[in-house]
């Protein structure tokens, strides 16, 4: 229990540190690959380490219902609905989002574990962050006149209480560093909501440990990220009691590898995704984990990533979203070919 925070456990850890033999020996780099897409329940994924903490504030604030916010195809809003079912609460989540036409992907799988969602289509002229506050508002008022007693969940559990789960994963993946006789090595992992990475950050900082986290942005969410992660560290540090003071070339978060927008189908990342597959049999997501191993071969090509190197890259889960109509039918399109009817 990082931080000296508690948690409601739940979660079979330590999760796998993997060498990737093949993809290793195409790049000429030593890669490994830390597997928490392999946490329970849900289908798993990066978001359920969070979740333990804001479990536990929840039930200890006599929560009989989780309430959270997300796109349409959110992985977090996924695994709070079965984080719910599992302790017997209720689950609603918010999503300022079309209807994709079809109930697939995560939003299937929310309603399979009982949760309800409530889309609302953004508004030409209104601030995203208003209408999502406001429909926020409104669904949270619907189930407290009910007799609920709700606990707000933070986009992607991206809030100081969930910052010990990655503290935790921090420490974790460096005493398993030291079993595989890693040292000096960049850690890598996609950055949307900054949660996992801020964890990262504050446990690798706190503790001093062995490993250069290195984010790659998964969307145009921040003109300037180490800004904002030093933001949003001062408030981590400020809710711990932190000592020190990091500047913004502390933060290493690359913006490169947007593509412009947050889960839009990019062949680029498509191809990442199937070479993964193809060389490890690891299923990485195409809006979050393919975009991220995107830019590290990337960055490999580019001898950024220097040949003989040691790396991590954190599978940070959302394999769902590979059902998502928008990047299925992409993948569909390619894929046919080798559908073979005897």
């Amino acid at each position: 229990m990082a931080l000296n925070r508690q948690k409601t456990s739940f979660l079979n850890l330590p999760t796998p540190l993997q060498f990737l033999p093949q993809v290793s020996e195409d790049l000429g780099i030593s890669l490994y690959i830390k597997r928490d897409d392999l946490t329970d329940p849900g289908l798993g994924g990066n978001k359920l380490r969070k979740l333990e903490y804001y479990l536990f504030d929840a039930k200890s604030k006599g929560a009989t219902m989780l309430l959270t916010v997300g796109g349409v195809q959110t992985n977090h809003g996924r695994l709070t609905a079965a984080v719910a079912a599992k302790f017997g609460l209720k689950c609603a989540i918010v999503a300022i989002d079309d209807y994709p036409g079809e109930v697939s992907s995560n939003l299937l799988l929310d309603r399979i574990m009982g949760a309800d969602v409530f889309l609302s289509k953004l508004q030409t002229g209104i601030p995203y962050e208003d209408q999502l506050e406001q429909a926020v508002k409104r669904v949270r008022s619907q189930y407290e006149s009910a007799g609920e007693t709700v606990y707000f969940i933070p986009m992607g559990g991206s809030g100081e209480v969930g910052v010990p789960g990655y503290y935790d994963c921090a420490m974790e993946i460096a005493g398993q560093s030291v079993e595989l006789g890693i040292s000096s090595c960049k850690l890598f992992v996609a950055v949307g909501s900054m949660g996992t990475y801020m964890g990262l950050f504050t446990g690798i900082r706190n503790e001093g440990l062995d490993l250069e986290l290195e984010g790659i942005a998964i969307a145009p969410f921040y003109s300037d990220p180490a800004g904002h992660a030093l933001e949003y560290y001062e408030k981590v540090q400020k809710y711990y009691n932190l000592g020190g003071n990091p500047n913004l070339s502390d933060f290493h978060i690359s913006n490169d590898y947007t593509f412009g927008a947050y889960n839009n189908p990019v062949k680029e990342v498509r191809e990442a995704v199937y070479y993964m597959a193809r060389k490890e049999g690891i299923l990485l997501d195409p809006c979050y984990t393919g975009k991220a191993f995107y830019g590290l071969l990337d960055l490999v090509k580019k001898g950024t990533i220097t040949k003989g190197e040691t790396v991590i890259f954190l599978h940070t889960g959302g394999q769902p979203g590979l059902n998502g109509p928008n990047h299925r039918q992409a993948m569909e399109a390619e894929l046919l070919n080798g559908v073979h009817i005897l």
